[in-house]
Protein backbone atom coordinates (compact mmCIF):
# COMPACT_ATOMS: atom_id res chain seq x y z
CA UNK A 1 0.00 0.00 0.00
CA UNK A 2 1.16 3.50 -0.90
CA UNK A 3 2.36 5.79 2.21
CA UNK A 4 1.42 8.88 0.08
CA UNK A 5 -2.26 9.90 0.98
CA UNK A 6 -4.82 9.84 -1.64
CA UNK A 7 -8.08 12.83 -1.65
CA UNK A 8 -11.00 10.83 -1.98
CA UNK A 9 -14.83 11.46 -2.08
CA UNK A 10 -16.94 14.22 -3.68
CA UNK A 11 -16.77 17.63 -4.09
CA UNK A 12 -17.18 19.64 -7.42
CA UNK A 13 -13.47 21.01 -9.42
CA UNK A 14 -14.54 24.55 -7.69
CA UNK A 15 -13.15 23.32 -4.70
CA UNK A 16 -10.00 21.55 -5.66
CA UNK A 17 -8.40 24.07 -3.10
CA UNK A 18 -9.86 22.21 -0.14
CA UNK A 19 -8.46 18.66 -1.55
CA UNK A 20 -5.11 20.24 -2.02
CA UNK A 21 -5.18 21.74 1.62
CA UNK A 22 -6.00 18.58 2.87
CA UNK A 23 -2.88 16.98 1.20
CA UNK A 24 -1.07 19.86 2.12
CA UNK A 25 -1.57 19.03 5.92
CA UNK A 26 -0.07 15.49 5.71
CA UNK A 27 2.93 17.74 4.67
CA UNK A 28 3.22 20.51 6.71
CA UNK A 29 1.28 18.72 10.52
CA UNK A 30 1.77 14.92 10.04
CA UNK A 31 -1.94 14.36 9.20
CA UNK A 32 -2.92 10.51 9.45
CA UNK A 33 -5.87 9.86 8.49
CA UNK A 34 -8.79 12.93 8.03
CA UNK A 35 -12.23 13.39 6.99
CA UNK A 36 -13.64 16.94 5.89
CA UNK A 37 -17.17 18.38 5.11
CA UNK A 38 -18.92 21.08 4.02
CA UNK A 39 -23.29 21.78 3.48
CA UNK A 40 -24.38 24.55 1.72
CA UNK A 41 -27.88 25.84 1.88
CA UNK A 42 -29.23 22.34 2.41
CA UNK A 43 -26.77 20.34 -0.25
CA UNK A 44 -23.79 18.74 0.73
CA UNK A 45 -20.95 20.40 -1.26
CA UNK A 46 -17.59 18.70 -0.17
CA UNK A 47 -17.37 15.22 1.44
CA UNK A 48 -13.35 14.33 1.26
CA UNK A 49 -10.83 11.99 3.62
CA UNK A 50 -7.69 11.04 2.92
CA UNK A 51 -4.86 8.80 4.76
CA UNK A 52 -5.05 6.26 7.37
CA UNK A 53 -6.81 5.32 10.39
CA UNK A 54 -3.98 3.48 12.17
CA UNK A 55 -0.83 4.23 13.23
CA UNK A 56 1.41 1.64 10.82
CA UNK A 57 -1.15 3.44 7.92
CA UNK A 58 -1.83 -0.73 7.09
CA UNK A 59 -5.73 0.24 6.56
CA UNK A 60 -7.03 3.40 4.20
CA UNK A 61 -10.03 5.99 6.05
CA UNK A 62 -12.90 4.89 4.46
CA UNK A 63 -16.33 6.43 3.93
CA UNK A 64 -17.89 4.56 6.59
CA UNK A 65 -14.74 5.22 8.92
CA UNK A 66 -15.28 7.42 12.44
CA UNK A 67 -13.24 8.87 15.07
CA UNK A 68 -13.67 10.28 18.15
CA UNK A 69 -14.63 14.10 17.87
CA UNK A 70 -14.11 14.90 21.43
CA UNK A 71 -15.71 18.37 22.36
CA UNK A 72 -16.86 18.67 19.45
CA UNK A 73 -19.40 16.25 20.80
CA UNK A 74 -21.08 19.22 22.86
CA UNK A 75 -22.12 21.34 19.68
CA UNK A 76 -24.45 18.26 18.59
CA UNK A 77 -25.61 17.88 22.07
CA UNK A 78 -26.48 21.86 21.46
CA UNK A 79 -28.69 20.78 18.50
CA UNK A 80 -30.58 18.06 20.27
CA UNK A 81 -31.44 20.66 22.82
CA UNK A 82 -32.37 23.15 20.54
CA UNK A 83 -34.70 20.74 19.19
CA UNK A 84 -36.41 20.32 22.60
CA UNK A 85 -36.41 24.08 23.11
CA UNK A 86 -38.25 24.12 19.93
CA UNK A 87 -40.62 21.23 20.50
CA UNK A 88 -41.88 23.17 23.91
CA UNK A 89 -39.81 20.22 25.93
CA UNK A 90 -36.85 22.58 27.12
CA UNK A 91 -37.10 26.65 27.86
CA UNK A 92 -33.37 28.22 27.49
CA UNK A 93 -34.50 30.59 30.01
CA UNK A 94 -35.97 28.40 32.76
CA UNK A 95 -34.01 26.84 35.96
CA UNK A 96 -32.66 23.44 35.46
CA UNK A 97 -34.08 22.14 38.28
CA UNK A 98 -37.66 22.45 36.66
CA UNK A 99 -36.90 19.66 34.32
CA UNK A 100 -34.55 17.90 37.37
CA UNK A 101 -35.21 18.82 40.41
CA UNK A 102 -32.52 17.34 42.34
CA UNK A 103 -30.09 19.23 40.74
CA UNK A 104 -31.49 22.38 42.34
CA UNK A 105 -29.53 21.45 45.66
CA UNK A 106 -26.80 23.78 46.94
CA UNK A 107 -27.19 27.20 45.27
CA UNK A 108 -27.86 25.46 42.06
CA UNK A 109 -31.75 26.36 42.01
CA UNK A 110 -31.47 29.42 39.83
CA UNK A 111 -28.94 28.48 37.36
CA UNK A 112 -30.74 28.05 33.69
CA UNK A 113 -30.71 25.83 31.17
CA UNK A 114 -28.69 28.42 28.74
CA UNK A 115 -26.59 29.49 31.87
CA UNK A 116 -25.65 25.32 32.20
CA UNK A 117 -24.85 25.28 28.47
CA UNK A 118 -23.03 28.16 28.23
CA UNK A 119 -20.74 27.07 31.43
CA UNK A 120 -21.32 29.78 33.47
CA UNK A 121 -22.88 27.02 36.53
CA UNK A 122 -19.21 26.96 38.50
CA UNK A 123 -19.49 22.99 37.76
CA UNK A 124 -16.06 22.70 35.81
CA UNK A 125 -15.18 19.38 38.16
CA UNK A 126 -15.38 17.36 41.56
CA UNK A 127 -14.06 18.58 44.45
CA UNK A 128 -14.75 15.33 45.61
CA UNK A 129 -12.86 12.27 45.01
CA UNK A 130 -14.46 9.42 42.65
CA UNK A 131 -13.52 6.81 40.76
CA UNK A 132 -12.31 7.04 36.99
CA UNK A 133 -15.36 4.33 36.32
CA UNK A 134 -17.80 6.39 37.55
CA UNK A 135 -17.99 8.58 35.45
CA UNK A 136 -19.55 6.16 32.93
CA UNK A 137 -22.88 5.07 35.17
CA UNK A 138 -24.63 7.86 33.83
CA UNK A 139 -27.32 7.69 36.83
CA UNK A 140 -24.28 7.50 39.31
CA UNK A 141 -22.60 10.54 38.40
CA UNK A 142 -25.47 12.31 37.77
CA UNK A 143 -26.51 11.80 41.01
CA UNK A 144 -23.12 13.36 42.00
CA UNK A 145 -23.41 16.35 39.95
CA UNK A 146 -26.86 16.85 41.25
CA UNK A 147 -25.92 16.93 45.08
CA UNK A 148 -22.67 18.86 43.82
CA UNK A 149 -22.01 22.85 45.11
CA UNK A 150 -21.22 25.84 42.33
CA UNK A 151 -16.86 26.65 42.59
CA UNK A 152 -18.43 29.88 41.77
CA UNK A 153 -21.49 32.03 41.42
CA UNK A 154 -23.55 30.65 38.94
CA UNK A 155 -23.92 33.29 36.14
CA UNK A 156 -20.94 35.47 37.01
CA UNK A 157 -18.42 34.20 34.87
CA UNK A 158 -17.71 31.33 32.30
CA UNK A 159 -14.76 28.42 33.04
CA UNK A 160 -15.13 25.39 30.48
CA UNK A 161 -17.00 22.47 32.19
CA UNK A 162 -15.36 19.73 29.75
CA UNK A 163 -16.91 16.69 30.91
CA UNK A 164 -19.55 17.69 33.48
CA UNK A 165 -21.49 19.79 30.34
CA UNK A 166 -22.28 16.79 28.86
CA UNK A 167 -24.32 15.52 32.01
CA UNK A 168 -26.39 19.23 32.12
CA UNK A 169 -27.25 18.76 28.65
CA UNK A 170 -27.70 14.82 28.49
CA UNK A 171 -29.48 14.46 31.68
CA UNK A 172 -32.03 17.46 30.41
CA UNK A 173 -32.43 15.68 26.99
CA UNK A 174 -32.93 12.66 28.47
CA UNK A 175 -35.40 13.81 30.89
CA UNK A 176 -38.02 15.83 28.75
CA UNK A 177 -37.50 13.56 25.63
CA UNK A 178 -37.21 10.04 27.12
CA UNK A 179 -34.12 9.39 25.23
CA UNK A 180 -31.01 9.45 25.73
CA UNK A 181 -28.21 11.50 23.31
CA UNK A 182 -26.94 8.15 22.37
CA UNK A 183 -30.64 7.21 21.35
CA UNK A 184 -31.28 10.20 19.30
CA UNK A 185 -28.43 9.62 17.66
CA UNK A 186 -28.88 6.11 16.47
CA UNK A 187 -32.81 6.81 15.44
CA UNK A 188 -31.47 9.10 12.74
CA UNK A 189 -29.06 6.76 10.81
CA UNK A 190 -25.79 9.06 10.80
CA UNK A 191 -22.55 7.83 11.21
CA UNK A 192 -22.35 9.57 14.63
CA UNK A 193 -22.70 7.92 18.13
CA UNK A 194 -22.90 8.99 21.29
CA UNK A 195 -21.87 5.15 23.16
CA UNK A 196 -20.36 2.75 20.67
CA UNK A 197 -21.18 -1.20 19.79
CA UNK A 198 -18.78 -4.00 18.35
CA UNK A 199 -19.35 -2.99 14.80
CA UNK A 200 -19.02 0.90 15.50
CA UNK A 201 -16.02 -0.19 17.38
CA UNK A 202 -13.99 -1.89 14.64
CA UNK A 203 -14.47 0.86 12.33
CA UNK A 204 -13.25 3.39 14.59
CA UNK A 205 -10.09 4.83 13.72
CA UNK A 206 -7.17 4.65 15.95
CA UNK A 207 -6.30 7.96 18.22
CA UNK A 208 -2.44 8.99 18.62
CA UNK A 209 -1.93 10.92 21.26
CA UNK A 210 -0.60 14.80 20.86
CA UNK A 211 3.40 14.98 20.83
CA UNK A 212 3.05 17.00 23.64
CA UNK A 213 0.14 18.22 26.40
CA UNK A 214 -1.90 20.94 25.35
CA UNK A 215 -1.10 24.75 26.73
CA UNK A 216 -3.74 24.70 29.56
CA UNK A 217 -2.36 28.17 30.65
CA UNK A 218 -2.15 29.38 34.29
CA UNK A 219 -3.25 26.26 36.77
CA UNK A 220 -5.83 27.35 38.81
CA UNK A 221 -7.68 25.32 41.41
CA UNK A 222 -10.74 25.70 38.24
CA UNK A 223 -8.27 24.20 35.78
CA UNK A 224 -7.09 21.72 38.02
CA UNK A 225 -10.90 20.24 38.84
CA UNK A 226 -11.32 20.14 35.22
CA UNK A 227 -8.33 18.87 33.37
CA UNK A 228 -5.92 17.57 36.00
CA UNK A 229 -7.18 15.33 38.96
CA UNK A 230 -7.32 11.67 38.85
CA UNK A 231 -11.22 12.16 38.59
CA UNK A 232 -11.61 14.82 36.52
CA UNK A 233 -12.05 12.37 33.69
CA UNK A 234 -12.42 9.08 32.85
CA UNK A 235 -9.59 8.06 31.89
CA UNK A 236 -8.15 5.28 33.37
CA UNK A 237 -11.11 3.04 32.12
CA UNK A 238 -10.35 0.00 29.45
CA UNK A 239 -11.00 1.65 26.02
CA UNK A 240 -13.46 -0.66 25.11
CA UNK A 241 -15.29 0.61 27.91
CA UNK A 242 -15.01 4.43 27.74
CA UNK A 243 -15.95 4.10 23.62
CA UNK A 244 -19.46 2.08 25.01
CA UNK A 245 -20.37 4.62 27.54
CA UNK A 246 -22.60 7.50 26.67
CA UNK A 247 -20.58 11.01 27.55
CA UNK A 248 -22.10 13.93 24.89
CA UNK A 249 -19.31 15.82 26.42
CA UNK A 250 -16.23 14.07 25.35
CA UNK A 251 -16.76 10.50 23.41
CA UNK A 252 -18.74 11.13 20.54
CA UNK A 253 -17.85 9.12 17.31
CA UNK A 254 -18.41 10.39 13.68
CA UNK A 255 -17.29 11.20 10.60
CA UNK A 256 -17.10 14.84 9.29
CA UNK A 257 -20.07 14.17 6.64
CA UNK A 258 -21.88 13.01 9.92
CA UNK A 259 -21.31 16.27 12.16
CA UNK A 260 -21.81 18.95 9.09
CA UNK A 261 -25.32 17.91 7.99
CA UNK A 262 -26.74 17.17 11.51
CA UNK A 263 -25.48 20.81 12.49
CA UNK A 264 -26.75 21.95 9.57
CA UNK A 265 -30.34 23.58 10.59
CA UNK A 266 -28.29 26.19 13.07
CA UNK A 267 -26.81 27.65 9.80
CA UNK A 268 -30.73 27.75 7.97
CA UNK A 269 -32.83 28.65 10.19
CA UNK A 270 -33.71 25.76 11.42
CA UNK A 271 -34.48 24.05 8.22
CA UNK A 272 -34.18 20.85 7.96
CA UNK A 273 -34.92 17.39 5.50
CA UNK A 274 -37.19 15.29 8.38
CA UNK A 275 -40.24 17.44 9.74
CA UNK A 276 -39.07 16.33 13.31
CA UNK A 277 -35.90 17.52 12.96
CA UNK A 278 -36.83 21.16 11.97
CA UNK A 279 -36.48 23.69 14.43
CA UNK A 280 -38.09 27.28 15.43
CA UNK A 281 -35.89 29.91 13.49
CA UNK A 282 -36.48 32.17 16.98
CA UNK A 283 -34.84 28.69 18.76
CA UNK A 284 -32.10 29.11 16.36
CA UNK A 285 -31.54 32.47 17.38
CA UNK A 286 -31.96 32.59 20.88
CA UNK A 287 -29.07 28.90 20.82
CA UNK A 288 -26.95 31.15 19.18
CA UNK A 289 -27.37 34.22 21.25
CA UNK A 290 -23.99 35.21 23.22
CA UNK A 291 -24.83 34.77 26.60
CA UNK A 292 -21.42 35.76 28.18
CA UNK A 293 -17.68 36.67 27.38
CA UNK A 294 -14.93 36.66 29.04
CA UNK A 295 -11.58 35.46 30.16
CA UNK A 296 -11.91 31.57 31.06
CA UNK A 297 -11.35 30.66 34.61
CA UNK A 298 -10.55 27.31 33.26
CA UNK A 299 -9.02 27.39 29.65
CA UNK A 300 -6.75 30.26 28.79
CA UNK A 301 -8.84 32.13 26.51
CA UNK A 302 -11.11 34.89 26.31
CA UNK A 303 -14.75 33.28 25.42
CA UNK A 304 -18.20 34.23 23.81
CA UNK A 305 -20.54 31.68 24.61
CA UNK A 306 -23.67 30.99 23.63
CA UNK A 307 -26.23 27.71 24.31
CA UNK A 308 -23.56 25.10 23.78
CA UNK A 309 -21.43 26.75 21.13
CA UNK A 310 -18.71 29.62 21.20
CA UNK A 311 -18.23 32.46 18.89
CA UNK A 312 -15.47 32.30 16.48
CA UNK A 313 -12.86 34.36 18.22
CA UNK A 314 -9.56 35.26 16.92
CA UNK A 315 -10.72 32.94 13.34
CA UNK A 316 -10.87 29.66 15.61
CA UNK A 317 -13.60 28.15 12.99
CA UNK A 318 -11.77 30.03 9.90
CA UNK A 319 -12.42 33.42 8.52
CA UNK A 320 -16.11 34.45 9.21
CA UNK A 321 -17.14 36.54 12.24
CA UNK A 322 -20.44 35.50 12.39
CA UNK A 323 -19.64 31.82 12.69
CA UNK A 324 -19.94 29.56 15.99
CA UNK A 325 -18.64 26.56 16.75
CA UNK A 326 -16.69 23.97 19.04
CA UNK A 327 -13.73 21.84 18.79
CA UNK A 328 -12.88 18.68 20.48
CA UNK A 329 -9.66 17.79 21.89
CA UNK A 330 -6.91 16.67 19.74
CA UNK A 331 -8.36 19.12 16.87
CA UNK A 332 -11.46 18.06 15.40
CA UNK A 333 -14.06 21.05 15.56
CA UNK A 334 -17.62 21.45 13.57
CA UNK A 335 -18.81 24.94 12.85
CA UNK A 336 -22.03 27.26 11.28
CA UNK A 337 -21.97 30.19 9.68
CA UNK A 338 -25.84 31.85 9.46
CA UNK A 339 -24.81 34.53 7.43
CA UNK A 340 -23.40 32.01 4.38
CA UNK A 341 -25.95 29.44 5.52
CA UNK A 342 -22.78 26.99 5.56
CA UNK A 343 -22.03 24.16 8.19
CA UNK A 344 -18.44 22.58 8.09
CA UNK A 345 -16.51 19.68 10.14
CA UNK A 346 -13.31 18.38 10.17
CA UNK A 347 -12.50 15.11 11.75
CA UNK A 348 -9.14 13.63 12.17
CA UNK A 349 -7.03 10.68 14.01
CA UNK A 350 -3.76 11.79 14.61
CA UNK A 351 -4.15 14.46 17.87
CA UNK A 352 -2.56 17.97 18.10
CA UNK A 353 -1.60 19.77 21.72
CA UNK A 354 -4.69 22.80 20.10
CA UNK A 355 -7.67 23.10 22.40
CA UNK A 356 -9.31 25.56 19.85
CA UNK A 357 -7.93 26.59 16.05
CA UNK A 358 -5.92 23.50 15.18
CA UNK A 359 -4.12 24.99 12.24
CA UNK A 360 -5.32 21.85 10.18
CA UNK A 361 -8.92 22.61 10.96
CA UNK A 362 -8.03 26.61 10.09
CA UNK A 363 -6.73 25.85 7.03
CA UNK A 364 -9.36 23.43 5.55
CA UNK A 365 -11.93 25.99 6.38
CA UNK A 366 -10.09 28.90 4.79
CA UNK A 367 -9.89 27.04 1.44
CA UNK A 368 -13.14 26.49 1.14
CA UNK A 369 -14.35 30.40 2.31
CA UNK A 370 -11.85 31.29 -0.48
CA UNK A 371 -14.33 28.54 -2.85
CA UNK A 372 -17.16 30.13 -2.25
Amino acid sequence: MSDQPIVSGTYAPRYDAVARAMLANFQDYAELGVSFAAVLDGQTIVDIRAGWTTRKKQYPWADDTIACVYSSGKAVQSLLVARAVSSGALDYERPIADYWPEFGANGKQAITVAQGLSHQGGLCGFREEMAPEDWLDWDKVCTRLAGATPLWEPGTANGYHPQTAGLIGGELIRRTTGKSVGAHLRSEGRALFCGLGADEMARSAQMPKPPKPPDLGTINEFTSLAFLKPWSSPGKVSREAWMAAELPASNMHGNAKALAEIMHPFAVGGAAPMPEHVIDPDVVKAALAPRITGDDLVLPFRLTWAAGLMANGEGRFGPSPSAFGHAGFGGSCVMVDPDRRLSVAYVMNQMSPHLVGDPRAVRLISALYDCL
